[in-house]
């Protein structure tokens, strides 16, 4: 019973996931920018998540049609795609950060 369920889920195509995923994300930054005291540099953090996802999206088709691998098998394609969500992480966390110490320091 579990094994048909799990090979049933196995068959499922996640990409119309995917893109239903982005759909709460774009919903969440639209209303990010509409927050008074949202920090300006935490929400371009945010905003370059999307360029992660699509130099993500287009590294996996080179990785697939120039090496015929998945994107995690081609270090330099992955490493270079992943470069952009740790750049974005950065930048939310130090939007926040930045945010709080001049929130401390009107108190």
């Amino acid at each position: 019973m579990v094994e048909q369920v799990l090979d049933g889920l196995a068959a499922i195509d996640p990409s119309p996931l995917f893109v239903l995923s982005l759909l709460p994300y774009l919903a969440f930054l639209w209303l990010a920018r509409r927050i008074e005291g949202f920090p300006p540099l935490a929400l371009r953090g945010f905003e370059l998540t999307l360029v992660f996802v699509a130099v993500t999206i287009a590294a996996a088709v080179i990785a697939q049609q120039l090496v015929g691998r998945q994107l995690a098998d081609v270090d330099p394609l992955h490493g270079g795609a992943e470069a952009f969500l740790t750049l974005s992480n950065l930048l939310v966390a130090a939007g926040f950060s930045l945010a709080s110490r001049e929130q401390s320091r009107e108190r």
